[in-house]
């Protein structure tokens, strides 16, 4: 048996695992708030991606739309993370399985490293193109690669709880 699987079986015989999926409330709780944090990150990220795509605000400098919405998409980050945490605790077991739920996580390591290459690329020359209504090409790329990413990873997420295998 692989340590990973095991490790998952092991989780969710914990006490914090069963506590959380035996709770009439706190499954949907954590559900409900898990949504609400994507919802955070995502729209805040839109906004981003969007602007450089040049499709909203364009006479706004991307570098202070940067600076506004990022403080929203750590915090809808921390929220979307932590809850993520423990719903992927309370269902280790069956989600170490799940196709749907491994390609959820491939996908969030994709779009943690798309922000990463764009702002240790492109946006480190941002001061050039700052108040252009359209990014350059491959801040645009990055802007269309993290919204189907995104989007991807609402759907693959969407999808865990209708796949058995």
């Amino acid at each position: 048996m692989p340590a990973l699987q095991h490790f998952c079986e092991w989780l969710y015989t914990t006490h914090l695992s069963i506590s959380i999926r035996q709770s009439a409330y706190l499954f949907p709780f954590l559900e409900t708030i898990h949504t609400l944090g994507i919802g955070g990150v995502v729209g805040t990220i839109a906004i981003l991606d969007l602007r450089l795509l040049g499709l909203i605000m364009k006479r706004e400098p991307v570098s202070r739309i940067a600076r506004q919405v990022l403080p929203w998409t750590w915090t809808g980050f921390a929220v979307m993370f932590s809850t993520g945490l423990l719903l992927s605790i309370a269902e280790s077991q069956t989600n170490y399985f799940n196709w749907a739920f491994r390609t959820k996580m491939v996908l969030l390591l994709l779009v943690g490293l798309n922000p990463l290459f764009f702002h240790l690329t492109i946006y480190r020359k941002v001061n050039t193109w700052d108040i252009a209504n359209v990014a350059p090409l491959r801040a645009r790329l990055a802007a269309i690669s993290s919204l189907v990413l995104w989007a991807s990873i609402i759907i693959a997420g969407r999808l865990i709880a209708y796949v058995n295998t």
